[in-house]
């Protein structure tokens, strides 16, 4: 089955992608290598969940948080690629979970995304992974996610 394919039956829009007023790209390209900037959980421009894990978020808030920040990372490899079936495997991904001083729960939190990409991709979406806590993320987002693939 196609990605594209596969991404409508789990009921995923993937967003039109923006043109970056920044000093950087979406995505970067060496080699077979595919690295995307870091996307903050927003769906059509608006954060889906802003504040910290632990005193102002939930668990299951943060999950669907990052759930979100895959399908922007999702949304920019699109643009770039023309076609996510271009993907040989998903390498890495790297999350933020903005947090309270006693959350320790931040991998729990990136299982949000990575569910996302084995649902997904099935085999070719296992990756490695880092969850890791900040006390502060771009305008106040509860999770921001940048993933490495293999094309």
């Amino acid at each position: 089955m196609s990605v594209e394919a596969r991404l409508k039956e789990l009921n995923i829009t993937l967003e039109e992608a923006q043109p970056s007023a920044n000093k950087f790209v979406p995505v970067n390209q060496t080699g077979n290598l595919l690295y995307t900037s870091g996307q903050v959980c927003a769906k059509d421009g608006v954060l889906v969940s802003t504040g910290k894990l632990g005193s102002e978020v939930s668990v299951e808030e943060g999950q669907k948080a990052a759930e979100q920040c895959m399908i922007r990372c999702l949304s920019v490899l699109k643009d770039h690629l023309g076609d996510l079936d271009k993907i040989k495997k998903i390498v890495k991904v790297l999350g933020f979970v903005q947090s309270a001083d006693d959350f320790y729960d931040q991998p729990a939190v990136m299982n949000g995304a990575s569910d996302l990409l084995h649902a997904v991709f099935g085999e070719k979406g296992k990756h490695a992974r880092a969850a890791i806590g900040s006390n502060a993320l771009p305008n106040n987002a509860s999770v921001e996610v940048e993933i490495i693939v293999e094309i």
